[in-house]
């Protein structure tokens, strides 16, 4: 389900920015009467798209591991966006061509940091180098344990359930250097990787 939001999630963003691009040019270009036909027949799209975007926007924010130290990041995601919204009502009912143009850039803007969030959050505590490679419990706390837990059925940002996983241990080491859906793979070595998977099938899985 969550890696179907995701998707969801993703375009719904796309459309909605490629609707307030459009709308933007044309106002700043002066072709209100033009922009006036655009957002009357996109009214109802542009409403659906509006809702699907909050509605995904706030399942994904549920799901996501907080606790980094790059949760600012998301902080000031989600105040650009909010910021965004009551700028472009005003800009676009008042035809202000510097508010219309200053809500596009903090709704692009908020993508942007979304992205950098996104691969910081999945950055490793400390680098992989330090901890010995046959440390798998270590190597797990240090890039695993955010999104599936110390008990790994935390489940955030769609992570599976390690303690119900199929996956013998060359499978789960593959995983983990290649990633899989929503997973991006981990930064280490192939020993470290089998070191992780020996622990999770040993320690996690089944209980």
């Amino acid at each position: 389900m969550y890696k179907g939001i995701l998707h969801t999630h993703t375009l719904v963003v796309t459309l909605f920015l490629f609707i307030y691009v459009i709308k933007t040019i044309l106002l700043l270009s002066g072709k209100n009467d033009l922009l006036t036909v655009f957002s009357k027949k996109t009214r109802v799209f542009e409403m659906i798209v509006s809702t699907l975007f909050l509605v995904t926007g706030i399942y994904l924010t549920m799901k996501l591991p907080f606790g980094g130290k790059f949760d600012y990041l998301f902080y000031i995601k989600v105040i650009m966006v909010l910021a965004s919204i009551p700028i472009a009502v005003v800009g676009f009912k008042r035809s202000n061509k510097i508010l219309a143009a200053l809500s596009l850039l903090l709704i692009t803007g908020s993508y942007g940091i979304a992205e950098v969030y996104a691969k910081r959050k999945g950055a490793p505590k400390e680098s992989n180098t330090l901890i010995a490679a046959n440390d798998g419990k270590a190597l797990y706390e240090n890039n695993c344990v955010l999104c599936h837990g110390a008990d790994g059925k935390n489940g955030a940002s769609g992570a599976l359930n390690l303690s119900a996983t199929t996956l013998d241990i060359p499978s789960i080491a593959t995983v983990i250097l290649n990633g899989r859906n929503t997973m991006n793979k981990v930064d280490m070595s192939a020993e470290q990787a089998d070191a992780v998977a020996h622990y999770v099938t040993e320690h996690l899985k089944g209980h």
